[in-house]
């Protein structure tokens, strides 16, 4: 699917999403889990009936999944440092008999989290810790194979920075190389902050040594994917996300909403209300607005949602998916999807350019105040 579901928020008890408290009654591990496994229940319910869709469609001779011939894969991404997003990953996928070629999984090392299942801490205490050396990847690439090796598709890099070391740090280049052959999972690397696009084009230009028996010797570049932070009001890394596609990387893009802060933004609410008289409403809500600008974009991501209910994941898949299934077995049924909505028509295109003009902010700015957000 080009659209996924992080665990950033549903992996830990406390996160800086807006308004956590509306959406979680329990923040218990046992509580934290239950949601975890609702939501991903509702990725794999949708996932089916697209699917069904998909093959009355080409009964039809009509087109199939997120590519033509392609079924709808659930998309899952944790990291060592969302709690226990892993575990509750696995645990799920396991008591549910899923297969390895059922889901797709993605999830980053590269943080350690540290907060002891609490949403408060002391002045100055982090939640996570960051370390990206050699001795940290051989550890915490050894956890993430306990949790959820046999399913794991991408391995990433939490938040590369010039300052951590890890873009100049060839031992553990050559240890994530080596993690790739031997275990047959893709390598990428998320990014962070105001010059996440200097970041993007630092890690273009790195290159491992590949030996004679893993497709002939030479180089090969390490990074298979990038994570970056793209949304209506963040839109600085859209070029370099342009030039890793163009270069044959994956995109992903993760706080798609900008941790609830875009969906508070004049200019989308008065889009949203505009597109909502023209089309049922059933596209047209805040999110699926927001989803669908950043999916409409030329570097064509995939999109992870930050969805903590059912009802947001569902809302959230709108801006993709023109059929969302509703509780009950009902389908709300939208005539497109918000991305398409965005890219297809004179009226959807003068709609996206109001958007991203009216949204955008200076990256500085977006990133200071997200700095000031508290974990709740």
């Amino acid at each position: 699917m080009r659209i996924g579901l992080g665990l950033a928020a549903l992996g830990r008890p406390g996160y800086i999403n807006l308004q956590r408290d509306a959406d979680l009654s329990s923040r218990t591990v046992d509580g934290m889990q239950r949601q975890a496994n609702v939501v991903m229940d509702e990725l794999f319910r949708q996932c089916r009936v697209l699917n069904d869709g998909r093959d009355s469609d080409n009964r039809r001779g009509g087109g199939g999944g997120d590519g033509d011939d392609e079924k709808y894969i659930p998309w899952l991404d944790c990291a060592r440092s969302y709690g226990l997003s892993e575990k509750f990953v696995g645990d799920y996928l396991r008591a549910n008999d899923v297969r390895p070629d059922e889901v797709y999984v993605s999830s980053k090392w590269g943080y350690t989290y540290v907060a002891d299942w609490n949403v408060e801490l002391g002045e100055g205490e982090p939640h996570e810790i960051k370390d990206h050396s050699l001795k940290n990847f051989l550890k915490q690439v050894e956890e993430t194979k306990a949790n959820v090796g046999p399913y794991l598709n991408l391995y990433q890099v939490h938040s590369a920075t010039f300052d951590s070391g890890i873009l100049t740090n060839t031992e553990v280049h050559e240890a994530m190389h080596r993690c790739r052959v031997e275990n047959g999972w893709n390598i990428g690397l998320s990014v962070s902050g105001p010059n996440q696009d200097e970041l993007i084009r630092e890690a273009l230009k790195i290159h491992v040594s590949v030996a004679e028996d893993e497709g002939g010797g030479g180089k090969r570049r390490l990074f298979d994917s990038v994570q970056c932070t793209y949304n209506v009001l963040e839109q600085r890394p859209g070029p370099a996300l342009l030039e890793a596609t163009e270069a044959g990387m994956d995109v992903i893009v993760k706080e798609g909403l900008a941790n609830g802060r875009a969906l508070r933004h004049p200019a989308l609410l008065e889009e949203a209300s505009r597109a909502m008289i023209g089309n049922g409403g059933l596209c047209s809500t805040p999110d699926r607005l927001a989803l669908g600008a950043v999916l409409a974009q030329p570097f064509r991501p995939r999109v992870l949602s930050g969805a903590v209910t059912a009802e947001q994941l569902r809302s959230n898949l709108g801006a993709l998916y023109p059929v969302v299934a509703m509780e009950g077995g009902d389908e709300s049924v939208a005539l497109q999807g918000a991305e398409e909505m965005l890219t297809t028509t004179e009226e959807g295109k003068e709609m996206l350019w109001r958007l991203m003009e009216g949204c955008r902010m200076e990256s500085e700015e977006y990133w200071t105040d997200r700095s000031e957000l508290k974990w709740n």
